[in-house]
């Protein structure tokens, strides 16, 4: 079996050996610096010189931050090998989070409108072992969160984990000033998506001893803290708004805390290394509690406004029925019984 594995690392080697022959001689610096970001080699993820070099590419022209797009990605749908699919993914990964404008405009628009599963692998498989078999699942695990980044993304207006690209917090603040509930809804859903894709993480955790395995994983952390940001600042907003929120928003956004309060446990599992932020969860709890408090006192007082009007009515014909009729003759007092029959004489003293 270990004889099996040599063979196909020295096939692999081979492969990457001869796609670098065959993009020098095609004069592609761009072809290069994608396939040297992106060998067959199963275990270390791309070095830092590899990506700065793909990055790069983003500092001339859009023509070159075009080629290097169609690049990775004819390299990414081209490959049988998972471990090639991961190196691109976490190449355009990096070109998410520090690339230049020019680079992540092209890759948001590939090929012609971006969105969801426009990576198309969902449906991988690299059948040549166990391993790589069980390294595929990582593979469309990464691929969603990639597609999920620049989904939400597209929806803040802004690459919300990019270095260059993030606005302060307080300029987010002043942001929210200018939105309607149904914009601040929209937004705090689409980063719950993400968290939940995450959650999707395959079960074979075993792998993060894994090297390349271990930097996806580390990238993806960072994202989610981005993310927590994000969820803070909208939530912060959110509890101040809780009273004057329609039936509608108060219950899509308590969905939307419930679904992220589901998260929490598998999170903290894949991160268990990263700090908890206590600070943040409370938040979440508090304000979903509120959000549930401030629509059961909105049905209480419509069950009051409904019954107000039947209580009145039913009052009125009941002292209706009760009331007392003085009689002037033979000083004597009537009264109606309850059941509306005859007129019921009391004796009473009088004065004379």
């Amino acid at each position: 079996m270990s004889g099996l594995k040599k063979l196909r690392n020295l096939i692999d080697i081979l492969k990457d050996k001869a796609s670098l022959i065959k993009a020098t001689l095609s004069t592609s610096s761009v072809n290069v610096a994608v396939l040297l970001a992106t060998t067959h080699d199963p275990s270390s993820p791309p070095s830092e010189k590899r990506v700065a070099a793909v990055l790069t590419l983003g500092n001339g022209s859009r023509l070159t931050a075009c080629s290097c797009i169609d690049a990775i990605m004819a390299r990414l749908h081209d490959t049988h090998s998972a471990p090639v699919a991961i190196k691109c993914l976490f190449t355009i990964h990096n070109i998410i989070t520090r690339g230049s404008f020019i680079l992540n405009d092209q890759l948001s628009f590939y090929p012609s409108s971006g969105g969801r599963n426009f990576l198309n692998l969902s449906t991988f498989r690299d059948g040549s072992g166990a391993e790589m078999w069980e390294l595929s699942s990582w593979v469309r695990w990464y691929a969603g969160l990639v597609e999920q980044n620049l989904m939400v993304s597209k929806v803040l207006g802004y690459y919300f984990c990019s270095s260059s690209g993030t606005n302060n917090d307080k300029s987010k603040e002043e942001r929210f000033l200018t939105f309607l509930d149904s914009d601040l809804s929209r937004e705090l859903d689409v980063l719950v998506d993400f968290a939940e894709r995450i959650c999707e993480v395959p079960d074979s955790l075993h792998l993060q001893r894994n090297d390349l395995v271990y930097e996806v994983v580390r990238m993806v952390s960072e994202d989610y803290r981005l993310v927590q940001l994000e969820i803070f600042l909208r939530v912060s907003e959110l509890w101040d708004r809780t009273e004057n929120l329609s039936d509608g928003d108060l219950t899509q956004m308590r969905n939307s805390l419930q679904r992220f309060q589901d998260c929490k446990e598998r999170l903290l599992l894949l991160f268990a290394n990263r700090k908890r932020n206590d600070r943040m969860w409370d938040l979440v709890s508090e304000t979903k509690m509120k959000l549930i408090t401030t629509r059961e006192k909105r049905e209480g007082l419509r069950l009051v406004t409904m019954a107000g009007p039947r209580i009145g009515e039913s009052m009125n014909q009941s002292t209706r029925f009760r009331k007392p009729l003085m009689a002037a003759e033979s000083g004597n007092l009537f009264f109606f019984g309850s059941g509306g029959g005859a007129l019921v004489p009391l004796a009473v003293s009088t004065v004379g």
